[in-house]
């Protein structure tokens, strides 16, 4: 249940007419009628399980209704106060109702709404602990409207039941929902077989986040599974679980013959060295991942060799975050020199940011970026250095004084490193024009910074207009 300070009332009492209504001007008509009147047949065939009761019903007649009235009607009906927000912002193509106190209730009536709503394609209801009931009204309102195409429902209370109510819809493949976020719902291994029986056909389903649940081993066999067969999944979120060894070993295996999924993250999930074996040789044949994090997993310098195996071979990861493990000096340097021996790496990033490092390691890291100058290493303090502040000026600053004495500009500046011409640079490819130009020597704390501030949401992309 929400309540809005900016509900007041006179619009709650202003409402009490629409009752009465007979007909509304509104484009956007939607039919009602009664809960006690039998259910209106539609042409398309449904599920029992999803006779849906979203329509407001009336005994005596059918009446028609804008949207703004038909949500005011709904909250009647189920005994919510309306969200002015979502009253506000109908009309708007992303609706976000994060932690709204909604209740089953209150997304029920949301769910009414939004049946006929052909604007909103991007809903957000994270933490409204709207259970099983509330899940339930989305799926049945998803039944009807084509338009949204992706659903955060995380940390709302799901259980077991949400999952069998989310997965026997996606078991359809009917929707337009390509992105669902299922993070912290409290789904444990007995519902990872109903995710893989859903997801082993559904190929709609491109995004999906499974983070901050309780799957253990005999879940990640049963998700390892579906990825073995599912041709649709790119990006799979499946960080602060408990897969440990056999689960993420199953999970890394069905990467030997997936060739769909691009982002992979399984941090936090204590697999260890043996889950680290199988992702360096998994490495060695994929063509088709480009960014995992594995993070926080207890992998040591032997694990960190494991990979590096595969690191030398892999020539499709652009992205590897590995920090927060117990990773030493010697591990570091296995994973930068597997990258300076593969000519053919497009690795753009990679994140030991924990592991504290030499000078030595410097020196090899700058010959490593010497063959891979679009690369950018995170990594912790170096040792037997006197640690200092040192305020450098920034990439932007020395840019400015060069143009200036150029009688150019900035944007000038950076078409002439910008070899494609579209103003808009990949990041990696940004970051190795600027480490190769001489006009302006930059190191690569000043490249990192100005990265930040010209693509601060890291979309991957640098916008330098």
């Amino acid at each position: 249940m929400d309540y809005d300070d900016d509900d007041d009332e006179d619009t709650l009492e202003q409402e009490e007419a629409t009752q009465q209504i007979e007909k509304s001007d509104s484009d956007e008509d939607i039919i009602c009628v009664v809960e006690s009147a039998p259910v209106i047949e539609k042409d398309k065939t449904q599920p029992e399980s999803y006779e849906t009761d979203l329509e407001i019903e009336d005994s005596e007649k059918t009446f028609t209704t804008g949207q703004e009235d038909l949500y005011l009607e709904a909250c009647k009906l189920v005994g919510v106060i309306p969200v002015s927000y979502f009253i506000r912002n109908m009309e708007e193509t992303h609706m976000n109702l994060n932690h709204h106190g909604l209740g089953p209730k209150g997304t029920k009536a949301i769910a009414i709404a939004l049946v006929s709503n052909t604007t909103i394609t991007r809903l957000e209801l994270e933490d409204n602990w709207i259970l099983e009931e509330g899940v339930l009204a989305l799926m049945q309102m998803l039944h009807e409207n084509y338009y949204i195409q992706e659903l955060n429902v995380s940390h709302n209370h799901l259980g077991s039941g949400g999952a069998k109510i989310i997965t026997d819809f996606l078991l359809e493949n009917t929707s337009s929902l390509w992105s669902i976020q299922l993070a912290g719902n409290n789904f444990k291994d007995d519902t990872a077989e109903m995710f893989r029986n859903a997801l082993v056909s559904n190929y709609r389903i491109k995004e999906l986040d499974l983070s901050h649940n309780s799957f253990s081993e005999k879940g990640g066999e049963q998700l390892g599974y579906m990825l073995v067969l599912n041709e649709g999944l790119q990006t799979l979120n499946l960080g602060w679980n408990q897969l440990h060894s056999r689960g993420a070993v199953a999970v890394c295996y069905s990467l030997r013959v997936n060739v769909t999924l691009k982002t992979l993250d399984l941090s936090w999930n204590g697999f260890g060295n043996e889950g680290a074996q199988v992702l360096g040789e998994v490495l060695k044949i994929n063509s088709t991942l480009s960014y995992l994090d594995i993070s926080s997993n207890h992998l040591n310098n032997d694990g960190a060799n494991s990979l590096s195996n595969g690191l030398e071979l892999n020539e499709t990861l652009r992205i590897l975050k590995m920090s927060h493990n117990p990773v030493t000096l010697e591990g570091a340097l296995s994973i930068i020199l597997s990258v300076k021996r593969n000519p053919k790496s497009r690795l753009e990033e990679i994140d030991i940011s924990n592991v504290l490092v030499t000078e030595g390691f410097v020196k090899q890291l700058n010959g490593v970026f010497s063959v891979h100058p679009e690369l950018d290493v995170l990594y912790g303090e170096v040792i037997g250095t006197i640690s200092k502040r040192v305020i450098l000026p920034s990439a932007l600053k020395l840019i400015r004084t060069y143009v200036v004495s150029q009688n150019a500009t900035i944007f000038e500046f950076f078409k002439t490193i910008d070899h494609l011409g579209m103003t808009k640079m990949p990041v990696a490819e940004f970051r190795k024009a600027l480490t190769v130009q001489k006009k302006v020597p930059l190191n690569r704390i000043q490249i990192r910074e100005l990265i930040k501030k010209l693509d601060p949401y890291e979309t991957g992309t640098v916008d330098y207009r």
